[in-house]
């Protein structure tokens, strides 16, 4: 590619947009210091990247938006073009199709920056890309600005490197390889990961496989008991069915009697009935009568309405005929105007007509003058535009000498301040103190022990830490095992607890219960504790009743006998009887009262009641032999529950949802005092471990802040051996720069003799040139002069012409105006004619409709309405006296039905007690029915199961046997099974990718093994090639002498690359001895050996010359000519012969403070003046 174009607006002090045109291969850059010169460089440098401030020599990004001067505001965005001509095709990727690239950078003062590839909005990296490898970009070897030189050479070896990797092409390379270790470094961590949650997935596989098994039994067990539970409710449907039935049978009966009863209602009924008929035709009469009223009513209000209406009608005409008359009066004085006001338009249009005719003459004799002012005027501003031409040129070449003058000067300067510090640092050489060597050997020491001290402190605290962390293992162990037993308990507690919750729940007792807000009351089994072992026995003895509702009064029950419970029900109240006493004169058995336990005191009564005369015995054949010496009444009891008396014999077995209601009562209370100490251990066990972990924190951070401090000793001790190696080579280089020195000063006296001639003749040249820019001067001010009295004639004519042309317009003005009034009068004279025609005919028409508005017929008819209405009055009163009496018969009759229909309510409510017991009946059944619905069990199957004579209290006896073996099972995971297989499908998923990642990390560590490969050949063979063109092209810039590259490390890959120069006789160690001029030379023929290698489509020099003498700049220039026969080149010089290479020259100018600007430069002329200054 090569540059052809830089457009710039906004940019630094280009604020206005600016076209720079790079036509050849050799573009020169001259003007005044200042002037904006290197800001072409820093444009180039920013478009193509560049985000760092400090390179574009500003504190922040935004000082290249232009900030203003003494005469312009600052603006908000700035932009920079770059137009390459690609018609070769060598640009990069998709771009290369393109015959013109245009790579646009702009940017807001909001901070907003936008790149642009051929107007196409794009990345900055998409920019970087498309010169990668080609030794451009913001930071490459190929812009080299202002004191960049002396930067190359003493660069350090790791930045050296940096050019060299981008003459090579490899730093798409690293970009690439940088990219991939990236992508590899994420491939680790998540195969890290994966692997952790592999190795955690298996331990809570094997833990839920154990829990699966549990559940796979719980689930069998629990399908038997739905089974079992649906086969109970399925009998107790069957028996409410029966129930139902009987009370509808019972129910028919008693309808039939109420049938008969009805009848004898019914007859009365029937009178009742006819009374009503004739009341109904009565009112009927009533109603027509008021009716009539309301008739008449309405026509005397109509009448009335109508006599109002041709009142105001009237009213309304009267003031129309008078408002029309009004306006014929009008119409006709506004006509008699309008023929007077005819007259005087038609003598102003006469008027008018003259006064036009006489101004067009003026004007046609005035635009005769016109022409030979204007011939006058511009004859003298082309004689004012040639002098001033004259002028620019004189002072432009004047501009010249004065800068050629000024550069004399400036260099003169430079050199005597140069000479003057050259002589300060030449008295201030001195090497450095021992003394401070000396310190500084023994304060390294003195590190050097604490250093082995704090290790060792160090090896011993990371000695204890593995104790701890295993000691913190089994404490989380022991907290793990723990919890795990807490969680057992508390849903052992909570499935006791929902058994207990849920005994004789019934929808309907609830229901009844919470009307009377009794839902929450105590229960007699919750108020009681019995002996372990004797459940059976008081639960046998009490049966239902261990579930009945303990009141504080047992009168509150009287309220409920007109409204009994829907269900079986016992309630409690209070007592003071003494149990102990109840048994005094009971034989030789133990009473079972003994063996209960009253919590609430309320219950002692009813306990000593129900009790009294039950004995316990150790078996059923104590129980046998014992039962003959039992008075009546009295009653023996065995642990499992079976019952004897004196003729009887009652065995025990579960047969309703209360059984084992105590045990488990007992069970949840010792629970309870179980999980209380549980509770307190796990909160032991949870401090012991935080107290762990918080010394494991503690001795880590001790361990971290050792490391820190034996860091910081580390990093002291580098600093000190840095400190003892820089004093060393400073007092060989303090040494060696004290030759330099000596040798500076004299080629300094040589270059200020040079210089001196040179400003002398730029002095006399600028003499010259000032008499010849005067003598322009006075003649442009004649010529001003002349001009300007040109251009006030030609002003005052066109005033002239302008005033006529100005007076027969305002004529032609008044003549239109007198034509359009006179239009206008004459139809407003017809208009007003026909409204006078209309008015008078609208007059005639209103005199007759108001002929038409008569009262007096409708005050006639008003009379008729008003008799009608008095008889109408009259005929209401007579009907209405009919109507009560007719009531009053009403009301007597209505009294002999209802004396008739209270003889019904006693044989209504008997039915009313069947039906609701029928109803209780048939909700029994519908709530199993419901139930057995939404446990989805099928009635035909469980009947096809269901044995004859099964009785419900054998099924209740299955149903608590297991449930007791479901709760043998302990605390079950029901999603085990679910979890188990989770589990196992998310394994499989992390094995897969686990594999997945593993083959993605070595197809990346190969991927970054080639590139490193293909890197490494790559760099050599450059590094090989470069080194062998610097050593041919050192020689060649400085006349002999020898120069190299060697790399610092072994591997080329990290190595840092050191530049070896050592001019024609001297045998310097470093290059930090040569003089400014030696080491740019040397950069230079660095620089050029790695275009020979890698040429960049073009090359930017910005004063790289200065520090050259002519014999090195010429030297220079010969290098640069042969060099642009393969690169483009635009440099900027002060340097007389390298202006002389240049194709072309651009010059920069601030003529407007703040401002630069781009002006064409003569290279003739240039040319000239330079030989001039040399002759």
């Amino acid at each position: 590619m090569r540059l052809t174009q830089i457009n710039l607006a906004g940019f630094k002090s280009f604020v206005d947009p600016t076209r720079i045109p790079v036509p050849g291969q050799l573009v020169g850059v001259v003007g005044p210091n200042g002037c904006g010169k290197s800001n072409v460089i820093d444009a180039v440098r920013w478009v193509l990247g560049e985000t760092s401030a400090r390179h574009l020599r500003g504190e922040t990004m935004q000082d290249v938006l232009f900030n203003g001067s003494g005469e312009r505001k600052p603006v908000n965005r700035a932009s920079v073009e770059l137009i390459f001509d690609n018609s070769l095709g060598k640009a990069a990727g998709q771009w290369s199709k393109y015959a013109e690239i245009s790579i646009k950078r702009v940017l807001q003062r909001d901070g907003d920056s936008s790149y642009y590839i051929n107007n196409i909005h794009v990345r900055r990296r998409d920019v970087a890309d498309i010169f990668l490898g080609t030794g451009l970009g913001s930071r490459a070897y190929a812009i080299i600005e202002q004191g960049m030189i002396s930067r190359v050479i003493e660069a350090k070896p790791e930045e050296l490197r940096v050019f060299l990797e981008e003459a090579a092409g490899v730093s798409k390379y690293r970009e690439r390889r940088r990219e991939t270790e990236l992508r590899l470094k994420d491939t680790r961590e998540n195969l890290l990961r994966v692997d952790d949650i592999r190795q955690e997935l298996d331990k809570q596989i094997e833990h839920l496989q154990t829990q699966a098994e549990v559940a796979r039994r719980y689930h069998a067990l629990h399908g038997e008991l739905q089974t079992t539970q649906s086969l109970l409710w399925l009998t107790r449907k069957q028996e409410a069915a029966a129930s139902r039935n009987r009370y509808a049978r019972e129910i028919e009966r008693l309808g039939i009697e109420l049938e008969a009863e009805t009848a004898k209602l019914r007859e009365a009924e029937k009178r009742l009935e006819e009374m009503r008929s004739q009341h109904y035709r009565a009112s009927d009469e009533m109603h027509a009568a008021q009716g009539a009223l309301y008739e008449a009513n309405a026509e005397v209000a109509r009448l009335e309405q109508q006599i109002a209406h041709v009142r105001d009608s009237r009213n309304r005409i009267e003031h129309q005929l008078a408002t029309v008359r009004s306006q014929l009066e009008h119409n006709e004085s506004q006509l008699a105007a309008a023929h007077g006001s005819l007259g005087e338009w038609r003598s102003e249009k006469s008027r008018a007509e003259e006064q036009v005719a006489g101004r067009a003459a003026l004007v046609a004799q005035e635009g005769e003058k016109l022409p030979v002012a204007e011939e006058t005027y511009r004859a003298t501003n082309t004689r004012r535009d040639e002098l001033q031409r004259s002028l620019a040129g004189a002072e432009q070449a004047l501009q010249v000498e004065q800068t050629k003058l000024a550069h004399a000067e400036r260099l003169l300067e430079q050199l005597a301040q140069r000479g003057e510090r050259l002589l300060e640092e030449q008295a201030s050489l001195q090497g450095p103190d021992a003394a401070a060597m000396d310190s500084l050997r023994q304060e390294m020491q003195a590190l050097e022990q604490a250093l082995h001290e704090q290790r060792a402190t160090l090896a011993q605290k990371e000695r204890l830490v593995p104790q701890l962390e295993e000691d913190l293992r089994g404490k989380n162990d022991a907290l793990d095992a723990a919890t795990q037993c807490l969680t057992g308990i508390e849903a052992r507690i909570h499935a006791l607890q929902q058994l207990q919750d849920r005994l004789a729940r019934g929808a309907q007792m609830e229901a009844w219960l919470a009307a009377r807000e009794l839902d929450r009351a105590p229960r007699l089994w919750q108020g009681i504790t019995i002996e372990a072992g004797w459940e059976d026995a008081l639960e046998a003895v009490l049966r239902e009743r261990l579930n009945g509702i303990a009141l504080d009064s047992i009168e509150q029950c009287a309220a409920w006998l007109g409204d009994a419970p829907p269900g079986k029900m016992t309630v409690v109240g209070a007592g003071d009887a003494d149990v102990a006493a109840a048994h005094d004169a009971v034989t030789g058995c133990e009473p079972l009262v003994r063996h209960v336990t009253c919590r609430d005191s309320r219950l002692r009564a009813v306990l000593a009641e129900w009790l009294h005369d039950v004995f316990v015995v150790v078996d059923a054949a104590a129980g046998m032999s014992l039962r003959e010496r039992l008075p009546l009444g009295a009653l023996l009891v065995t642990r499992e529950g079976h019952a004897f008396t004196r003729h009887s014999v009652s065995f025990h077995a579960p047969d309703s949802e209360l059984h084992g209601v105590l045990s488990r009562q007992r069970e949840i209370e010792q629970l309870q005092e179980t999980i209380g100490r549980d509770q307190a251990q796990q909160v032991e066990l949870k401090a012991a471990a935080a107290a762990a972990e918080r010394e494991i924190e503690q001795r880590k951070a001790e361990s971290g802040a050792l490391r820190q401090a034996i860091d910081a000793t580390q990093l002291r001790h580098h600093s000190l051996q840095i400190e003892a190696l820089r004093l060393s080579e400073q007092a060989q280089r303090l040494t060696q720069r004290g030759e330099q020195v000596s040798a500076e000063l004299e080629e300094i006296a040589g270059q200020t003799a040079t210089e001196t001639g040179h400003k002398e003749a730029a002095a006399a040249n600028l003499e010259r040139l000032t008499r010849e820019a005067g003598e322009f001067r006075a003649q442009l001010d004649l010529a001003t002069d002349l001009y300007r009295r040109a251009e006030a004639v030609l002003e005052l004519q066109r005033a002239a012409l302008q005033e006529a042309q100005r007076e027969h317009q305002e004529a032609s003005f008044r003549l239109r105006t007198s034509e359009s009034k006179i239009s206008e009068i004459e139809s407003s004279i017809n208009v007003l004619s026909e409204n006078i025609s209309s008015l008078g005919e609208a007059l005639t028409a209103l005199q007759s409709e108001l002929a038409g508005y008569d009262e007096k017929p409708w005050q006639e008819q008003l009379q008729q309405a008003l008799s009608r209405r008095s008889e109408r009055t009259q005929a209401l009163a007579h009907a209405r006296d009919g109507l009560e009496g007719m009531e009053s018969q009403l009301k007597e009759v209505e009294q002999e039905r209802l004396a008739c229909e209270q003889k019904l309510d006693p044989l209504r409510g008997r039915i009313g007690e069947i039906r609701l017991k029928e109803q209780e009946a048939r909700l029994v059944e519908d709530q199993f029915t419901q139930q057995l619905a939404q446990a989805g069990a099928r009635e035909e199957e469980l009947r096809a199961l269901l044995e004859k004579g099964t009785r419900s209290g054998a099924l209740q006896g299955e149903i608590n046997r297991l449930t007791e073996e479901i709760k043998g099972l302990g605390a079950v995971n029901l999603a085990a099974l679910e979890e188990l297989q989770t589990a196992q499908e998310r394994k499989n998923y992390l094995d897969a990718q686990s594999r997945d990642l593993s083959e993605a990390m070595t197809t990346l560590e190969d991927a970054i093994r080639r590139i490193d490969r293909e890197t490494r050949e790559r760099l050599q063979q450059t590094f090989d090639e470069v080194n062998g063109h610097f050593g041919q092209m050192f020689p060649a810039l400085f006349g002999g002498g020898v120069a190299r590259l060697v790399l610092s490390g072994e591997e080329i890959l990290d190595s840092g690359v050191q530049v070896i120069a050592q001019p024609p006789g001297k045998k310097n160690t470093t290059i930090h001895l040569l003089s400014g001029g030696e080491k740019a030379l040397t950069a230079l023929a660095l620089v050029f050996s790695i275009f020979q290698l890698n040429p960049a489509p073009f090359c930017l020099l910005d004063e790289v010359d200065a520090p050259l003498d002519d014999h090195n700049t010429e030297r220079f220039c010969d290098l640069v000519r042969k060099m642009s026969e393969q690169s483009q080149f635009l440099f900027i010089s002060h340097n007389k012969i390298t202006m002389e290479i240049a194709h072309q020259l651009l010059g920069i100018t601030m003529q407007e403070p703040g401002v630069s600007r781009v002006v064409a430069v003569d290279i003739e002329e240039a040319m000239k003046l330079t030989e001039e200054a040399v002759a």
